[in-house]
């Protein structure tokens, strides 16, 4: 979905929907708004339920000052408008009070952002603002004094966090990536001590292979092919809406009977992608026009190496991901599902699939069907696409099992002799 074809008012509504959506807002919190080329301010109106918005809502504040709408303009609009005084390369402000970034505001701390790689490459520039009450011109200069330094990320001391951007959708990005590394950090103090990458490690996962890759033109489309897209737009919109991807981190794959495959694309807002917008990689060439995910190289050694494999899912589920933050072990002999499905899971280096390719295709065995990547992510595969995606909801039900097992008391894990009759009785080869 290209979002710069949308009306501002349009894209408000749609952003603030899907933030409450989320659970990143309420009722009655939070204001979004974008400044057009004309330099008129459009912005969600105060006291109207951010449940149920409509583009009639919106209001446009001139450039002179005029307010046309038939609401009041949010209160905190003399802080959007401090940002836009200060920052001419910024057309979004995006506003709320999501709960693990208010978490943080409270204790007037910041998120520690170096957790992730990905977020850690998505978010810099974070700054805290002192308090002032609501709506007032204090708060809208201190938040602007942050601004001024080239902040674009800012917490505001007991109240929540303003993010600007050149975009509402760039905005909307940072807010999840941010709520969701906030929300990690606190998770994973519940079952150790989080710990980030060194930053040699963060600096060998970049990757430009995904953008230099020889062109392709498809000349037809199989019906192999055609059902293979749709049924992957099926489960990352699913994979999106249960908070195991983000709007641009997560990345599926399924591989077709001639040795291609499909996979997700660089960049796109995952709860927004079409089957037209998989990218189709054959021989080491993608499909014309398009840039797969920075894993295409790492997901084609696997399937080179592994015959069986024919689906892989990469992504950041918040639980299971408290596990590659911290130094605690995933042992899934919780559940006897949880044995089945996902047997013996490892936890490897993230630079392992940049800068060994071959050595980390070949981690996976019938009894090793996921790995965890410190720092980076968790990678599923399968037969098919529905049995690497009900490994995937598994893993992450079991490490929220576990996580939350931490204030009860110690796990009881399924014994040894419990394991090898769930081996013979279900057929699982070691």
């Amino acid at each position: 979905m290209n979002h710069s074809y949308m009306h501002p008012a349009d894209q408000l509504v749609m952003f603030m929907q899907r933030i409450y959506d989320k659970g990143l807002t309420t009722t009655s919190g939070g204001n979004l708004s974008i400044r057009d080329e004309a330099g008129d301010v459009w912005i969600t109106p105060a006291s109207i339920d951010k449940g149920s918005l409509t583009r009639n809502d919106i209001i446009c504040v001139k450039a002179d000052g005029t307010v046309i709408g038939p609401h009041k303009p949010s209160s905190e609009l003399p802080f959007h408008l401090s940002v836009y005084a200060r920052r001419p390369d910024l057309q979004a402000v995006l506003h709320a009070h999501p709960p693990a970034l208010v978490a943080f505001s409270i204790v007037r701390k910041l998120p520690d952002l170096t957790l992730v790689h990905s977020v850690r490459k998505e978010c810099e520039n974070v700054a805290m603002s002192t308090y002032a009450l609501p709506g007032s011109e204090k708060l809208g200069q201190n938040i602007g004094k942050e601004f001024d330094k080239g902040n674009n990320i800012v917490f505001l001391e007991n109240h929540g966090v303003c993010i600007g951007a050149q975009d509402m959708f760039t905005a909307f990005k940072l807010f999840e990536s941010m709520e969701y590394a906030a929300n990690l950090e606190i998770l994973a103090n519940k079952i150790g001590k989080p710990t980030p990458p060194d930053p040699e490690a963060h600096k060998k996962t970049q990757t430009r292979f995904h953008t230099q890759m020889d062109d392709f033109i498809p000349r037809s489309r199989s019906s192999e092919e055609l059902a293979a897209r749709r049924d992957m737009i099926t489960f990352i919109h699913r994979s999106y809406r249960q908070g195991l991807f983000t709007a641009t981190h997560g990345t599926y794959s399924v591989r077709l009977s001639d040795g291609s495959f499909l996979i997700t694309p660089f960049g796109h807002d995952r709860a927004y992608l079409e089957e037209e917008d998989l990218v189709r990689v054959k021989h080491g060439m993608k499909e014309e026009g398009k840039i797969p995910s920075r894993a295409v190289a790492y997901f084609q050694a696997v399937y080179d190496n592994n015959p069986d494999i024919n689906a892989i899912l990469l992504a950041m589920p918040p639980y299971a991901m408290t596990f590659a933050v911290t130094d605690a072990p995933f042992d899934p002999r919780t559940i006897p599902e949880s044995y089945i499905l996902l047997r013996d899971i490892t936890k490897e280096p993230s630079e392992l699939m940049y800068t060994d390719i071959e050595k980390a295709a070949k981690l996976f065995a019938p009894n090793r069907p996921a790995v965890m990547f410190q720092n980076d992510s968790v990678v599923v595969t399968g037969e098919t696409l529905l049995k690497a995606f009900d490994r995937m909801e598994v893993l992450e039900a079991t490490a929220h099992s576990i996580v939350a097992s931490s204030d009860l008391g110690s796990i009881v894990h399924i014994e040894d002799s419990e394991i090898e009759e769930l081996k013979v009785a279900f057929h699982l080869a070691d």
